[in-house]
């Protein structure tokens, strides 16, 4: 009524001084923020009163949880270097939506939440500052663009290059921003947070951001309505004492158990850290593993001439990477890049390797340096200095092999240099057959005849189907012109590379005979042993860090997890096979990353995070941290008082928590003598017991690779296996209004934004609403709008319309309509359960809600004047509020509170009872709507005037139907039946598909029905109706009577029928079997008998009043044609 109110209000203001033109778009921007600012009244309402109530605080009861009794579920923490966004809602909104309906069933429910903090980006970002602070000044003032940049022309723009529309998006920076974007500066960046100067100052201690961004994620996440026990709440690092201490109790036993080794192993580097870089340290390239490659030293013979000759007295080599040392044998040249950049870098008091400057730097930081991490330069090259220089290499049967110019080597990759074996590489060839074949292209790049004219192919692996010369045939078979043609090369490269491998024999050396994958790595070790070659590694793509460098790949002596070591892996892999994954691409994801996943770095010297207990100068990096700590939530509340921090005094002291404490909780370990009470620690280790194993974490997919895998080993590490993780459920990316999330476009929202914009309730009901599959879901800003005008319209309609009527509702027994409508009660209920259960969430919407308010509105159309029945009326408004309480809480706690007057929670009200779901009914009464939509078409078919009618003057009171027959046919008889019954024999319920046409036929052909002579034209026609009616409704189809009596149906909904949907005087019902129908309609029994009634399709005769016999009969015919439903 009060929002009605300040409507009425409104646009007498808005009518008085703004033109008419523009009232109504301004009624509907008051009418929106009117109803959001109600939804978001009520939503600050019920949160203080569940705070009040502790409604989501629950303890772990004294005996064992029963199978069914609890639900423990978690999302990855958030790491807090900004907002939290709407892609961190996203992933939450599931484990939310989850536990709010294992609470409303009644089960204990535990959903704890926490917040990442160890890892470097936030160092990073603070020295950032400090930087800025330094050279910028405090407010920095920082150089425009036009300072920094040299006055240059403008290039014109593309007509294919994508535009943005400045308009399309507009919204404040969040998260997003923090992690990459168009701010140069750090100081930058957090002012789009919204952050005053004054403020960003404090941000150089990294510690202040473990204090400023948790909390205002903790009050966002309340606003949400997330259903969180916030007493079990911490942040990470040594600034909370207790967490700390977990971490280092979990290191320690692991390397007790031999889990962690320290080693020299290749890691992605970031050298401004001066430490590895794990997937969540990375602004880039999260995912990207170290490629190792065998580097070819092919030796520059002397004398040298050119710039070369500075380089006099050393050995130099041009390096070349390859993946395929075995190849070596056939090499005929090697390649350069002739406008590529080069180097000549020292590795040692007498080599040098010509290679690129990227290159050099991976080297360096892999004992491939005279100056260890710092390459030296001692000559700057162009790729057109090293054409011609005559090499010796490993392998090749040729003495002398020359450098020579290739156009599409790729100086992100490898050294720059190539290795050229023509025979095996379809690359090779083509560039080597351009430059034979074209002496213009040799002249270009000063190429002389004989550095490329006698080389020819050698065969040096047989491949099945391919041949000895593999390259040369592949690119005959393909007709590929030149070395340009990059599509049909890498096809080239596709058939013949794997299948050299995995079949090809080698044809020369002392391998020769010996399949390619056996010897292989034995030619590789005989290379590298023989100094023929060296081992090389870089990143498989491009690494960037959060602190702004590209990584490299460095061989780093420090701490490793054991990850891939046999044993380990058999416990992951038979954990992930017991474990509820929801997709199989889920599982597919997990099974290829159990496949390559090895020993992982899991030490830093740079960031924030808890230190190895054992080597202090290292830390726990990020991923290592955060493989178990759902176990730390059972027993946080204990420790920490419900302080984030873990500052707040309790009965336990840091210092108690020893590994022998931690190990007698969660490991099942003797209980050790101690200052803390006995009976506290009696009650961590029967909290854990009652709450582990979880039953759900839910993640984002791309967190399989890494964070979720490692959580698997952990836990068979760490625990016995009746404490395993129960499910994983994980989730693509959102997208916002069919756009990928993105702070350069505007298009992303902070959590605090949208339930600003949209309401909270409105929110989760667009998050549910954006999809339950790996694929991207679609959280759509229209679907947020939609909820607020459903929600309320829902509540003004409970309020102003079913309550005030209450005394003159329907009472006494059902009829069909409500008994139709109780039926859709229980299958919403039922079929709600199953989507929830299945953690569609999408689904339990459009069953819980949307279908629901369908089927009410179709009931009140049903009941006309009569009206809906007061019993139903009260079980439809308990039931959607039950079943909409998962995703809508505050709505569901208003209406159930406030509206409809029960006692308690809504979040804890129960879940609905139902009967089972009487489908026979419903198909009853789709049957029933069918039949008034086919007849209403029919009856407005007839009484539409002619063409003829049209142009001629109407007749005045021209006589209408309002008389009908409804003829039906309950019952296939005769050859109809045997049809059915041979294609019910034929049909497989399982794949829902038909015994192939020659089949049936031959079963027709056996039949009495396939005696008569022309069974195909009477029977044919019907089979191929029949088959395609079940593809289009399936097995039902194929009935011989339908599940319900149909005159019964149609008779018990006459007045439906005749009044209120056709708006005729008279309709009556008959069976067309019956005898008397030869009196009702003998004159049109001929007619009739045309186009007779079947089962689900009923035939009518309209009659108009006083209707001659001629004019029935003529009527009838149009009648029975239009009408055959």
């Amino acid at each position: 009524m009060l929002l009605r109110q300040f409507e009425h209000f409104a646009a007498g203001t808005v009518r008085r001084f703004l033109p008419q033109s523009r009232v109504g778009s301004a009624m509907e921007a008051i009418r929106s923020h009117a109803r959001r600012d109600r939804l978001l009244e009520i939503e600050g309402k019920v949160q203080r009163r569940w705070e009040q109530g502790k409604v989501f605080e629950v303890d772990a009861p004294s005996e064992s949880a029963k199978e069914g009794e609890k639900f423990f579920g978690n999302f990855p923490y958030p790491y807090m270097n900004g907002l939290l966004h709407i892609g961190h809602a996203f992933s939450a909104s599931k484990v939310e939506f989850a536990a709010a309906y294992h609470r409303l069933r009644g089960k204990q429910v535990l959903f704890p939440f926490g917040f990442h903090c160890t890892g470097m980006p936030i160092k990073a970002c603070a020295d950032k500052i400090g930087r800025e602070i330094e050279k910028y000044g405090n407010p920095p003032v920082f150089p425009s663009l036009e300072d920094e940049l040299p006055t240059a022309p403008t290039a014109p723009v593309e007509s294919g290059e994508a535009k943005t529309e400045p308009e399309k998006f507009k919204s404040k920076k969040s998260k997003v921003a923090a992690k990459a974007g168009a701010a140069k500066f750090q100081w930058e960046i957090m002012q789009s947070l919204g952050l005053k100067d004054e403020e960003i100052t404090k941000f150089r201690d990294p510690t202040y951001w473990l204090t400023y961004f948790p909390p205002l994620a903790k009050e966002d996440l309340k606003a949400l309505g997330l259903g969180v026990d916030w007493r079990r709440s911490f942040i990470t690092t040594d600034v909370n004492p207790f967490y700390d201490a977990f971490v280092r109790w979990h290191m320690e036993t692991l390397k007790e158990q031999g889990k962690i080794v320290k080693d020299n192993r290749y890691a992605i580097y970031s050298p401004l850290d001066g430490q590895p870089c794990a997937d969540h340290d990375r602004a880039s390239g999260e995912g990207v593993q170290p490629q190792e490659y065998t580097l070819i030293k092919m030796q520059v013979k002397a004398p040298f001439t050119g710039k070369l000759t500075a380089l006099e007295g050393r050995n130099v080599y041009l390096a070349a990477a390859t993946l395929r040392p075995e190849t070596m044998y056939g090499q005929t040249n090697a390649w350069v890049l002739p406008d590529g950049q080069y180097g000549a870098y020292e590795i040692n008091e007498k080599d040098v390797f010509i290679i690129t400057e990227r290159s050099a730097l991976n080297l360096a930081y892999q004992n491939y340096s005279k100056v260890p991490e710092k390459p030296t330069c001692l000559l700057q090259l162009k790729g057109h200095d090293l054409i011609g220089l005559p090499l010796s290499s490993p392998l090749t049967s040729h003495p002398i092999i020359y450098a020579l110019p290739m156009l599409t080597i790729l100086t992100d990759k490898g050294t720059g240099i190539v290795t050229s074996v023509p025979s095996d590489s379809p690359d090779d060839y083509m560039a080597l057959l351009d430059l034979k074949s074209k002496q213009a292209l040799r002249e270009k790049f000063g190429v002389k005849d004989e550095w490329v004219l006698p080389f020819e192919l050698i065969p040096i692996i047989n491949i099945p189907e391919f041949g000895d010369k593999a390259a040369e045939k592949t690119c005959i078979d393909l007709k590929i012109k030149s070395q340009n043609d990059k599509e049909k090369l890498a096809e080239a490269k596709r058939l013949t590379y794997l299948k050299g491998f995995t079949e090809g024999t080698m044809l020369v050396g002392e391998h020769k005979g010996a399949k390619v994958s056996q010897v292989k790595p034995v030619i590789r070790k005989m290379m590298l042993e023989t100094g023929q070659a060296v081992v090389y590694s870089e990143p498989e793509k491009k690494v960037m860090s959060r602190s702004g460098d590209e990584c490299v790949v460095a061989l780093t002596d420090q701490w490793y997890l054991t990850y891939g070591e046999t044993e380990w892996r058999a416990k992951a892999e038979e954990c992930l096979k017991q474990m509820e994954l929801y997709h199989d691409e889920t599982r597919n994801g997990f099974e290829h990353t159990l496949g390559w996943l090895n020993q992982w770095a899991c030490s830093r010297s740079f960031g924030l995070g808890s230190r190895f207990p054992w080597d202090k100068q290292f830390l726990v990096e990020s991923l290592s941290d955060s493989t178990i700590y759902m176990a730390y939530y059972t027993v946080a509340h204990f420790l920490q008082g419900g302080d984030l921090f873990g500052s707040t005094s309790t009965l336990v002291k840091p210092e108690e928590m020893t590994p022998a404490i931690w190990n007698y909780i969660f490991r099942d370990g003797p209980l050790p003598e101690s200052t803390i009470p006995a009976d506290l620690l009696n009650k961590m280790k029967q909290e854990f017991g009652y709450w582990y194993p979880f039953d759900l974490r839910v993640s984002g997919k791309d967190l399989i690779q890494n964070h979720l895998t490692f959580s698997i080993y952990n836990h068979t590490a760490m625990f016995p296996k009746e404490h395993w993780p129960l499910a994983f459920r994980c989730n693509g990316h959102i997208m916002l209004n069919s756009e990928k999330m993105s702070k350069s476009t505007g298009n992303f929202r902070t959590v605090r934004e949208s339930i600003d914009e949209f309401s909270a309730d409105a929110t989760r009901f667009a998050l549910a609403d954006a999809g339950d599959t790996m694929d991207d879901a679609n959280f759509v800003f229209d679907t947020a709008n939609s909820a607020i005008l459903r929600l309320t319209k829902e509540i003004t309609w409970m309020e102003e319309e079913v309550l005030p009527a209450e005394q003159t509702l329907r009472n006494g027994p059902y009829n069909f309509a409500d008994k139709v409508f109780d039926n859709e009660i229980n299958i919403a209920i039922v079929l709600t359960e199953k989507n929830y259960n299945s953690l569609m969430f999408r689904d339990a919407l459009k069953t819980g809600f949307y279908d629901f308010q369908t089927a009410r509105d179709e009931y009140r159309l049903s009941c006309g004047s009569a009206g809906m029945h007061k019993d139903l009326l009260w079980r439809f408004m308990h039931v959607q509020t039950k079943l909409i309480t998962p995703i809508c809480p505050h709505y569901a706690e208003h209406v159930w509170t406030d509206v409809l007057g029960q006692k308690g929670f809504a979040v804890k009200a129960g879940w609905p009872s139902s009967d089972a779901p009487n489908y026979t009914l419903q198909r009853a009464n789709k049957y029933l709507q069918n039949v008034i939509v086919d007849l209403r078409k029919v009856l407005q078919k007839q009484t539409a005037p002619s063409k003829k009618e049209k142009k001629a003057e109407p007749a005045p009171n021209a006589p209408k139907p309002s008389i009908a027959m409804i003829l039906v046919a309950e019952h296939y008889g005769g050859w109809q039946e045997a049809c059915l019954r041979i294609l019910q024999s034929h049909y497989d319920t399982n794949t829902q598909t038909f015994s192939p046409d020659q089949e049936i036929l031959a079963s027709l052909k056996d039949s009495p029905v396939g005696q008569s002579p022309d069974f195909k034209r009477q029977c044919m026609p019907f089979i191929k109706f029949k088959k395609d009616e079940t593809k289009a409704v399936g097995v039902q189809a194929l009935d011989v009577t339908l599940p319900f009596g149909e005159i019964q149906v149609l008779e018990e909904n006459l007045n439906l029928i005749t009044v209120r949907q056709l708006g005729l005087e008279s309709v009556t019902i008959h069976s067309y079997d019956d005898v008397n129908l030869l009196n009702l309609a003998e004159s049109h029994l001929a007619l009739l008998r045309q186009s007779p009634p079947s089962p689900g399709k009923p035939s009518a005769i309209f009659l108009k009043p006083e209707m001659p016999q001629a004019g029935a009969e003529a009527q009838l015919q149009a009648d029975l044609q239009a009408v055959r439903i």
